[in-house]
């Protein structure tokens, strides 16, 4: 089995900094990208940003110059620092990622359970 354990959700007021981060653990081969997405109530989720292997890396525009994802290989982890945070942004931030299991295996997806993020003076 696979797992992806996010933490550091909370609350924060407008403009404030929060820190994420997901470790993936269990039967791991190999992780290709790695990433977060969000969902705020009544909306679809939606990409924040994403991080392959290699260290490429890809934002919402709407996060691009505030957010930075990073990722620690050796520790299969992915981190998501936001900075000046909307209220907007309030959401469940999900954790996602691209593992294969086995050496013959394809690359499945695989998703955190959520944590909270609110934004709120």
């Amino acid at each position: 089995q696979v797992q992806l354990v996010e933490s550091g959700g909370g609350l924060v007021q407008p403009g404030g900094s929060l820190r994420l981060s997901c470790a993936a653990s269990g039967s791991i081969f190999s992780i290709n990208a790695m990433g977060w997405y969000r969902q705020a109530p009544g909306k679809q989720r939606e990409l924040v940003a994403t991080i392959i292997s290699g260290g490429s890396t890809n934002y919402a525009d709407s996060v691009k110059g505030r957010f930075t994802i990073s990722r620690d290989n050796a520790k299969n982890t992915v981190y998501l620092q936001m900075n000046s945070l909307k209220p907007e942004e309030t959401a469940v931030y999900y954790c996602h990622a691209l593992i294969r299991r086995y050496v013959i295996d394809r690359f499945n997806d695989y998703w955190g359970q959520g944590t909270q993020v609110t934004v709120s003076s």
